[in-house]
């Protein structure tokens, strides 16, 4: 992974193996939790609605990023640059298209618009567009001829500059993606709060009592943002330190950084694609297996009741204004 390739400067060898193994590990969960998204949404039809497709499309990269850090980090060749290129790719479109859900769910719901599906093709000029230029972007300040003599990892950023254009490429739009979200989540749920309460106070109690579980989830939404938060933190920390102090490597920080960015995938996964209408796909499937098999499978798969609401699911983008 890209993460695991700026971090190994001045660690020694059995340092990069662990590192190595952490990474692997890790992006193996990402791996399987991504692709168990991008498996439900090709094979149940009800799941083909336009804010899943965008869940789609950030799990398809979360997956992919995953897939090319659990390969390995081939020493020498097109391959190896290869490597590089489609790590920082799928990595900068990842959080890119949790950027275009926070963007649907605010002109949905606070701006009232049903017109998001139309802005499809705006999203992938917008996510690919510019995931291919950060990516060739980076390529300034490498050093592509240390890789042969570092024997072991992909476009290793050797020079300040590289470090520099590295940030400007990765990290500067990371945190913009991190700023953008958390406004606009913060708007989403304190209009959702306001309106929920407005209904509640003209409402009799039993309403009120029913709205909660619709609360809880809409307040789950404040902690989209966390997942980029907590995935590329130690990874920020751990390149300004580098910039700072070059050749001067801190093991455990290191550590923290290759593993929490390596397991991005997994928890996009679980934040943004377990929802109740996923639930409820496959648990209508489990019906279809005898009783004994299904006692195998855990009780929480079976979704609470009928609400969707507050699912990013079940935005409806069409028939209000």
């Amino acid at each position: 992974m890209a993460t695991v390739q700026a971090v190994v400067g001045s660690l020694t060898a059995n340092e990069r193996e662990i590192l190595t193994a952490i990474n692997t590990g890790a992006s193996s969960l990402s791996f399987v939790g991504s692709g168990f998204i991008v498996l439900c949404y090709l094979l149940f039809k009800e799941l083909r609605k336009f804010s899943f497709k965008l869940v789609f499309f950030l799990a398809l990269s979360d997956m992919l990023c995953s897939f090319f850090g659990i390969i390995g980090d081939p020493s020498k060749g097109y391959f190896c640059y290869a490597q590089g290129y489609t790590t920082h790719f799928f990595c900068v479109a990842s959080f890119l298209w949790t950027t275009t859900i926070a963007f649907t769910l605010h002109r949905t719901v606070v701006r009232h618009k049903t017109d998001v599906e139309d802005l499809e093709p705006m999203f992938h000029l917008y996510v690919w567009g510019t995931s291919v230029v950060m990516t060739v972007l980076r390529s300034i300040g490498n050093d592509h001829g240390h890789i042969s003599r570092m024997g072991a990892w992909c476009w290793a950023q050797t020079s300040r500059t590289g470090k520099a254009v590295h940030f400007i490429t990765f990290y500067a739009p990371l945190w913009g993606a991190i700023l953008f979200n958390g406004v606009t989540y913060f708007q989403v749920i304190r209009m959702l709060n306001n309106a929920t309460r407005m209904a509640v106070g003209m409402s009799e109690r039993a309403y009120q009592s029913d709205s909660r579980p619709d609360m809880k989830a809409l307040n789950r939404w404040g902690y989209y943002p966390l997942i980029l938060i907590g995935s590329w933190f130690f990874g920020t920390i751990n390149r300004m330190h580098d910039f700072i102090e070059p050749g001067h490597r801190i093991f455990w920080l290191s550590v923290l950084d290759v593993g929490m960015a390596a397991l991005m995938g997994l928890f996009n996964s679980i934040a943004y694609g377990l929802n109740t209408s996923v639930r409820r796909a496959i648990y209508e499937r489990l019906d279809l297996l005898p009783e004994r098999l299904r006692r195998w499978f855990p009780k929480n798969l079976r979704p609470r009741g009928q609400q969707q609401d507050s699912e990013l699911v079940s935005l409806k983008t069409g028939d209000q204004r």
